[in-house]
Order: C-alpha cells, then structure tokens, then sequence
C-alpha cells in the first residue's frame, strides 16, 4: 500500500458537473465526466453531485471539442471516454500511467479524425485523477482546474494556448490577453496529430480543498476571485456550479460553457498545514514547452 491509498477509504469526494449550450452556439462541443473507476465504472448523471469513495480512483474531465459541424462534439465525448478507459486499466506509478492514458486517448481521438468527415477535429482536455490523498492533473489545451484552499483559489494548470506563451514570453500582459484577436489559438489539442505532450503534476490533497475544472466558456468571462466567492458562498456544489455556469451565461454565454466542482473530506486527509503554500503540495511531473513539441 503506497502513501497516497493509505486511509483511502476515509476519503470521500463529492462533485457535481454541468455542461450548457451557452446562448449563441447551436451546438454543445464540451464534454464532461465525472467517473469512480471501479471494475464497473459509475459515472454521474448531469447536474446531480455523487459521492464516491477514493479508495479508488476517481477521475474528473472537462473537453473542449473543436472541427465543425458534428465533429467537436465526437470529439470531445471521444477524447473523456478513451481517458477512463485508459485509466481504468492504469496500474503501477499513477504519474506514469497518468500520461501514458492521455497519450492512449489522443492516439484513439486521433485514428478516428482520419475518417470521412471528421479531419482536423480535435478536443482540450483537462483531467484530474484523485486516488487517495493525492491528485494527478492531466492538461492538454486551454481548459482549466483550479485549487481552492484556505480561502484561496490558485489555477493549477497553465493554458497551452498562443496568448499564454506571449504572456510568459513577457510580449504581453495577462490584461492584454483577454482581447487579443488570436486568444483562441491553441499551440495543441488532443487528436490533431498522432503524439501530444501532455502537461502532467501531482498534487498532495488536504482536508477540504475543493477542485474546479471548466472550459474557457467558462474562463473567460468569470475571474479567478469570481470563482472564488460562488464557490465561497454557494450552500452546496450544485448551487456553485449552477451560479457559475448561469453568470458566464448573463455575461455574454457566446461560447459552450462547462463546469465540474469537487470536494474532498475524510479523516484520511491531512488538514491544511500553518504556512504552507499551496506550491508545496504541487508537483510538475511533465511540462509542455512549445519550443520542444516538434
């Protein structure tokens, strides 16, 4: 029994996911899945929170498909179902398998886009793998997870998109980002070539943190602190997510908007430490750099 299952049937997680059309788009491209894999997976029905116990792993995924018509919604329903079952079967060390089931899924999503029809679809995707008391965060893409932790929220993934690389290049400033006229171009997507990159971390889980992950219809019309207090404030995750999803929508809702809130309680989890910062607990096990994707 290694660290991260010891006391694992003491810890529970709770989450609640919704997907919305948004109030411009014809069709919903983004896909979500909420799955305990056990030997017979169970996933959770649209907009009602399940509690699954971490002695197994419970995976969380929210995709963002992309490619016209039909073929963003294949796409991205594709990419969440050959995730789980890629790690249903994972065993041995969770980073490896972590990547190695992102990298199964994207050459599954890219074999099918080679079909009549479907060329040039693809999807995001952004995982998390809890077993345990601790996490495994999978991100190919620009959609996102979030942190909240003692009151505070920290993005745990970094967008593989064209504006984040000028923002780390120092070429722009974060506010800049928010209009530019290329803010939609991903510098990778699962299914668009036969091998990705994925970004892979590890982090160490405390009593009651609370995870979110959504797509950028979500992102980018509510900020970090937004997010923040509906989370804060919210009575339950389903009041959360449904105010998350209901003020990206009064905001504007031009794109698909999808949100997965999660939380974690149990005797199993150590609570959060006096000064620790969240950095401690999170660990790169894989980095995607632009530079090296060729």
């Amino acid at each position: 029994m290694t660290a991260a299952t010891r006391g694992a049937g003491d810890i529970t997680v709770r989450a609640c996911g919704i997907t919305d059309l948004g109030r411009v788009r014809k069709n919903n491209e983004d896909t979500l899945l909420i799955a305990h894999l056990t030997s017979v997976a169970k996933t959770a029905p649209p907009a009602h929170a399940v509690t699954f116990e971490a002695s197994y792993p419970v995976l969380l995924a929210v995709s963002d498909g992309m490619g016209g018509a039909a073929a963003g919604e294949v796409a991205s329903a594709l990419v969440v179902e050959a995730l789980r079952r890629a790690m249903a079967t994972a065993r041995g060390n969770w980073d490896d398998a972590t990547l190695l089931a992102v990298e199964r899924a994207n050459r599954e999503v890219w074999q099918a886009s080679q079909q009549p029809g479907r060329q040039g679809m693809g999807a995001t995707l952004t995982a998390i793998c809890v077993h345990g008391t601790e996490a495994h965060v999978a991100e190919v893409g620009d959609s996102r997870a979030y942190l909240i932790r003692n009151g505070q929220i920290l993005q745990i993934t970094h967008d593989q998109s064209f504006v984040q690389a000028l923002i780390d290049a120092g070429m722009i400033q974060p506010e800049e980002a928010e209009q530019h006229p290329m803010r939609s171009m991903l510098l990778q997507a699962m299914g668009l070539d036969p091998d990705v990159k994925a970004s892979v971390a590890r982090l160490e889980l405390r009593r009651d943190d609370r995870l979110l992950l959504c797509s950028d219809g979500l992102s980018n019309k509510l900020s970090a602190d937004d997010m923040l207090a509906v989370i804060e404030r919210g009575p339950s995750i389903e009041a959360s997510c449904q105010r998350l999803v209901a003020l990206a929508s009064e905001r504007g809702g031009e794109d698909n908007i999808t949100a997965i809130v999660a939380e974690l309680h149990g005797e199993g989890l150590t609570p959060p430490r006096r000064g620790e910062k969240v950095a401690q607990t999170l660990h790169t096990v894989t980095e995607f750099n632009p530079r090296k994707k060729a």
